[in-house]
């Protein structure tokens, strides 16, 4: 199983495109796609948890394998990613689960809520664009010499404890760009799914408020 969390503010094709290429390539039944209720590390979301979790829902609907869980959204609380994949694997004991993050998030891990708890509880399957190179030194560099592997395999022969790291295809979308362009006024097509778009353009959720109202 594959667990693809996020604050997904909101959820693009550049999300979409790294969750369908990894669901393939790693050979994995499922891509659980989970949206961040209250991350510890990032400000406030934009859109509400409701909203959010809606448009991951019309995201990945149809797609086979995708699948939405919204735990997270439903916690009180900040949400810490090794309290989740202990939920997880309390659920499924012996199933491998492979937790997506991406490169950035990978150089950041040390400063993660028990951080080294992780690997005793899933794969860490690290998404970077082609060109970016991983840590060789340090306690990142340590770790990839003691975890890392470049065999698929290894993510299916145990249930946890391994590090793969893949380029997949970068498409320059954010969602930081995404909330401005529709603040500025700008269609946000062909950037989502239409399903996300209708949702964002019903809402009104990214509009910029008008600061002259009161």
């Amino acid at each position: 199983m594959g667990i693809f969390g996020g604050t997904f503010d909101p959820i693009h094709y550049g999300h979409l495109r790294t969750a369908f290429e990894l669901i393939e390539l790693l050979r994995l039944p499922e891509m659980r796609f989970m949206p961040a209720g209250n991350p510890p590390h990032r400000e406030r979301t934009v859109a509400s948890n409701a909203l959010r979790l809606a448009m991951v829902e019309a995201a990945t609907a149809g797609q086979p394998g995708f699948v939405v869980d919204g735990r997270e959204i439903a916690k009180t609380g900040p949400s810490y990613s090794v309290e989740t994949l202990a939920e997880l694997r309390a659920e499924h004991p012996r199933r491998p689960l492979c937790l997506i993050i991406g490169m950035d998030a990978f150089l950041g891990l040390p400063n993660w809520h028990r951080w080294r708890d992780l690997f005793g509880l899933a794969h860490l399957v690290v998404a970077h664009r082609p060109g970016w190179r991983a840590p060789t030194m340090g306690p990142l560099g340590e770790l990839l010499v003691d975890r890392g592997t470049g065999r698929v395999s290894d993510l299916h022969e145990s249930p946890c404890g391994r590090i793969y790291i893949h380029a997949v295809t970068q498409l320059e979308i954010s969602s930081t760009e995404v909330r401005s362009l529709i603040a500025a006024g700008r269609d946000p097509r062909f950037l989502m799914p239409d399903g996300v778009r209708r949702i964002i353009l019903e809402t009104g959720c990214y509009a910029r408020k008008d600061e002259t109202r009161g």
